[in-house]
C-alpha cells in the first residue's frame, strides 16, 4: 500500500530544507536539485509540490512570515503595554535557534528580492506588517506630544539594525544584548518629550 503524505507538510519540509541550504551554502545553491537532494527526495518529487524554484523560494521566505505571525498572535493581549511591546518585539528578533534561521534567511533573500517580482512583493508585504506591528505597539506607549508615524519608523529602524548585526557578529550583539537594547528604548518611548517637561525656575 503505498505511503500517504500530507502535502502540508511535505512542503513545509522542504521549504525547511530550503533554509538549511541557504544558511549553510548560501542562497545562491539553493537550487532545486540541492534543496531536493537536502530534503532526500529526487527533483521529480520535489517537482510536484512546487511546480518552480521561485514557487519554493516564494513558499520559505512566506513560511518566515508566517512563523512570526503565529507566536505574536499566541502572545497574551494584556498587561502593562512594555511588557507586551517586548514580548511581541522579542519575537522579531533572533534570540534563539528558531529565530535565528528565521533572521538569516529573511536576510539572504532581501537581495534576491530586488530581482524577483514575486519575493519582492513577498518582502514588501512582510516590511509593512513589520511596521504596522511597531506603530501599534509606540501608539500605546508614546506621549502623546509625539508623532506616532516617526516613533514607529525609529522602532522599525532599530530592529532591522539589530537583526543585522546579529546575524554579521551574533558573538558581540547577543540576545541578552538585544533585550537591553530594547528595553532602553521602550523606557525611552514612554518618558515624555524633553520639550514638553516643565522646567523650574530659579527663585530670586
Amino acid at each position: 500500500m503505498p505511503k500517504v503524505v500530507d502535502p502540508r507538510l511535505r512542503r513545509r519540509e522542504l521549504a525547511e530544507a530550503v533554509w538549511r541550504v541557504v544558511r549553510r551554502d548560501g542562497l545562491e545553491h539553493a537550487s532545486v536539485r540541492n534543496v531536493a537532494r537536502e530534503a532526500g527526495l529526487s527533483m521529480g518529487s520535489l517537482r510536484h509540490y512546487f511546480a518552480s524554484q521561485s514557487q519554493l523560494m516564494t513558499f520559505a521566505l512566506r513560511m518566515v512570515i508566517e512563523g512570526i505571525e503565529q507566536r505574536i498572535a499566541a502572545l497574551a493581549p494584556d498587561g502593562d503595554p512594555s511588557d507586551r511591546a517586548a514580548r511581541v518585539l522579542a519575537e522579531l528578533l533572533p534570540l534563539d535557534d528558531q529565530r535565528r534561521a528565521e533572521n538569516e534567511v529573511w536576510l539572504a533573500f532581501t537581495a534576491r528580492a530586488m530581482t524577483d517580482p514575486e519575493l519582492r512583493a513577498l518582502r514588501d508585504e512582510g516590511y509593512d506588517a513589520l511596521r504596522a506591528v511597531c506603530r501599534g505597539l509606540v501608539t500605546e506607549l508614546i506621549d502623546p506630544a509625539r508623532d506616532p508615524d516617526r516613533e514607529a519608523a525609529r522602532l522599525h529602524a532599530l530592529l532591522d539594525g539589530l537583526a543585522v548585526h546579529a546575524a554579521m557578529r551574533p558573538d558581540v550583539d547577543t540576545p541578552d544584548v538585544m533585550r537591553t537594547v530594547i528595553a532602553d528604548h521602550l523606557a525611552e518611548l514612554r518618558a515624555p518629550r524633553a520639550d514638553t517637561v516643565p522646567t523650574r525656575r530659579n527663585r530670586s
